[in-house]
């Protein structure tokens, strides 16, 4: 029996558009992997249709099957034929796969890439040690210099200026920087992406490497943990170190280490200390012209140092000023008057005397405070005015006839009556040299150091007016000239100090004794080593200029001795006191009569004798010349009743000057320092009561006949006689002293 076949009942619809609403046939749209925007579905009948055109039809492909079912047999074809590139849309749908599979495989080379770059960091994070132990390393210590009315010296330590706080500061400084280094930093999570294929494709075009695409969070990562080495393992390293500085820290606090340690040349860690350096001034208040060459320094500090390079270094902060225009933080016109705004780059912070003070009160701070580990401020008793003063007089006197006389270097020392330092100069431009000759040259002091060679005299018993002959004199083979080559008989001692003769000063010595000279100079402040021997006398044992100036200020302030210091206070930036000068000297090292005498003497070299040019008219002051064997080092050693100054020149290779004496160049630089020094203070008499009684004329003086003014009893002061020892009266003594 024969199986009868089942009739297929088609679908019919009465509207076409419903039929069309219907439509449940799949398209490309529809695919699972499909990407993009989904194309708008067509009508089956129509895309057929359309596909067919122009082509010759084909017969069936099985018995009847196209027949039966010739919608679904059209709708294939039209789609095959459409795939390979046939009818209208074909050259479009190749462009499109092209498209996609571009897409598709950049996708999954971008995902591989990520795993591998995931795992690279991966890899170099486990050569780091365990992030339990990651910590930023605490910025090295600033030690704060400031003078006594609290106006800034100078800044110490390894990064040359303080640390500031980012609202501290004016918002176009890290405006500046973020312009030119990293625009997108509060944007990005650590590495900038942007940036980093900017720099690529930069650094291909120019077939090198002109660009870097390190955002500030890698350079601060780089400066606080890793070597400066340029190799790939480090740059993974410093990314890694850069995600954990974004997750740790805020974009402000980021941002303001990074302007406290980054390097701007010249020494200068910090934007502080970079400000000071170039500007002269804090971070605080720099300039929006100024913070474009402070940021313009951060690609090359060498290359674009303003002090060194000033028109490469305005070329870069205009590209800086451009770049922060285009990045919105600033306008066209604060672009174009910050561009015609010139700045001015100080030039004395390099040789600035102030440096001289500085190292030196480094160098002393250990002692005081052991070691640091925070900001520190030292409060000294620098007076600013008398610094420059100094310093200037100094500076234009060798300027003037350095040439002339064949001197190259100088040292300048004033002292207050309490012994703390007012004002110290080391040489004549510390850019060129640090050595600090105030304190550390050792020079002969020449007759500069006779003053305690009479103190010694009068402590023994004589008085200003003790007669003592000047005439050439053997000491045991030693022969003793004066600079003049002229000998003036009997002549008191005020007259032999005050002109300074060589011959008297030795038959002083050798009749005293050099020891007890010798002991005398150091009671009053002489610390180096002194050779008692008869040359003593003229000065031959060398000194600093601080410590003879320092041995000088019992005659000015009514013979107590003085320790000379500089530092007055120490304590932490949060203002805690870690030290505070109490001390008050050694007391009382001259007595009261003998200052009055030793003053009257020392008054009068400046009146009348070698220190004439030392005068400050009618302002009383004291002080001696000092000039050493072969013209090496020529002094000025004086005081007045509030301050006392030395003043060394000379050479620093020991070499003679053209006839450099104390009376002259020394002598013009400390009137010129001691004139600011005592400016609008009271004209004020010297310490000491003593009266001088008349001096005997020379043809009155009865002498011994071997060179002592027999002029014994002398009245000493209040009153008592004393009668000197016979055995420096008596006959025969030349002999016994000189080797007749």
């Amino acid at each position: 029996m024969a199986t009868r076949r089942a009739r297929r009942i088609e679908p019919k619809f009465d509207d076409v558009e419903q039929a069309s609403a219907l439509d449940l046939r799949l398209d490309e749209s529809d695919r699972a992997a499909a990407s993009g925007a989904a194309k708008p579905r067509s009508r089956p009948k129509k895309k057929a249709a359309n596909s067919n055109k122009g082509t010759k039809a084909k017969a069936p492909a099985a018995r009847g099957t196209a027949a039966k079912k010739p919608a679904s047999g059209r709708r294939g074809k039209g789609r095959r034929k459409s795939s390979r590139g046939g009818g209208n849309g074909g050259s479009g749908g190749g462009l499109t796969r092209f498209l996609r599979r571009g897409v598709y495989w950049t996708l999954v080379a971008g995902i591989w890439g990520s795993i591998a770059f995931v795992g690279l960091l991966g890899y170099y994070a486990a050569h780091l040690p365990p992030t339990s132990e990651w910590a930023v390393p605490q910025r090295p210590p600033n030690v704060k210099i400031v003078a006594a009315d609290g106006s800034l010296l100078a800044n110490r330590g390894d990064t040359g200026g303080e640390s500031v706080r980012l609202e501290q500061l004016p918002p176009h400084l890290p405006e500046a920087v973020m312009a030119i280094e990293d625009r997108r930093f509060y944007y990005h999570f650590g590495i900038d992406p942007i940036g980093l294929a900017r720099a690529i494709a930069t650094n291909l075009y120019a077939g090198g490497l002109v660009q870097g695409g390190s955002t500030l969070t890698q350079q601060l990562a780089k400066n606080l943990f890793l070597e400066p080495e340029r190799t790939f393992r480090r740059k993974m390293q410093e990314v890694v170190l850069s995600f954990w500085l974004e997750a740790k820290f805020s974009k402000d606090q980021i941002l303001e280490m990074y302007l406290n340690r980054v390097y701007f040349g010249a020494g200068a860690y910090g934007v502080d200390a970079a400000a000071r350096r170039y500007f002269g001034k804090s971070a605080r208040k720099v300039t929006l012209a100024e913070a474009a060459i402070l940021a313009g320094l951060l690609k090359a500090p060498s290359r674009y140092a303003p002090n060194r390079h000033p028109k490469r270094a305005e070329r870069r902060a205009h590209t800086v000023l451009m770049a922060m225009r285009d990045a919105g933080f600033i306008t066209d016109q604060e672009a174009k008057v910050a561009i015609a705004t010139p700045t001015a780059v100080v030039s004395r912070h390099n040789s600035a005397s102030e440096n001289y003070v500085a190292d030196w009160v480094m160098d002393q701070l250990p002692s005081y405070i052991g070691s640091l580990d925070e900001d520190i401020v030292v409060d000294t008793a620098i007076d600013v005015n008398l610094q420059h003063a100094a310093e200037e007089s100094l500076r234009q006197t060798l300027a003037e006839d350095g040439k002339k006389y064949r001197v190259t270097q100088g040292a300048v020392v004033v002292l207050d009556a309490s012994g703390a330092v007012k004002a110290l100069v080391g040489g004549r431009d510390y850019g060129k040299s640090q050595f600090n000759r105030a304190i550390a040259a050792h020079r002969q002091p020449g007759s500069a150091f006779k003053p305690f060679v009479y103190l010694t005299a009068l402590e023994r018993g004589m008085t200003p007016e003790t007669i003592r002959v000047d005439e050439p004199v053997s000491i045991k083979g030693w022969r003793p000239k004066n600079y003049s080559k002229e000998y003036r008989g009997p002549v008191s001692l005020t007259r032999a100090l005050s002109k300074s003769l060589n011959t008297v000063a030795a038959r002083l010595a050798y009749e005293v004794g050099p020891k007890r000279v010798a002991r005398t100079a150091n009671r009053l402040g002489i610390t180096s080593k002194l050779k008692a021997n008869p040359s003593i006398a003229l000065g031959t044992s060398e000194v600093t200029p601080l410590e003879l100036t320092a041995a000088y200020v019992p005659f000015s302030n009514g013979g107590f001795g003085v320790v000379p210091h500089v530092i007055k206070r120490i304590h932490t930036a949060s203002n805690k006191l870690l030290y505070e000068r109490k001390g008050s000297g050694p007391g009382r090292v001259i007595s009261d009569a003998d200052v009055g005498m030793m003053n009257h003497m020392l008054r009068e070299t400046v009146l009348s004798g070698t220190g004439r040019k030392a005068s400050l008219g009618d302002r009383p002051a004291g002080g001696k010349t000092g000039t050493s064997q072969d013209f090496r080092d020529a002094w000025f050693i004086g005081y007045t009743s509030y301050f006392t100054a030395g003043v060394w020149l000379g050479n620093d290779d020991n070499s003679p000057t053209r006839r450099a004496t104390g009376g002259n160049l020394p002598a013009r630089i400390w009137a010129r320092t001691m004139q600011t020094a005592n400016e609008g203070l009271a004209v004020v008499d010297l310490p000491g009561n003593y009266r001088p009684e008349p001096e005997p004329l020379p043809e009155a003086v009865a002498m011994d006949g071997n060179g002592w003014g027999n002029d014994a009893p002398r009245r000493r002061p209040g009153g008592r006689e004393e009668v000197l020892p016979q055995k420096q009266r008596g006959p025969g003594l030349l002999e016994q002293l000189f080797g007749g």
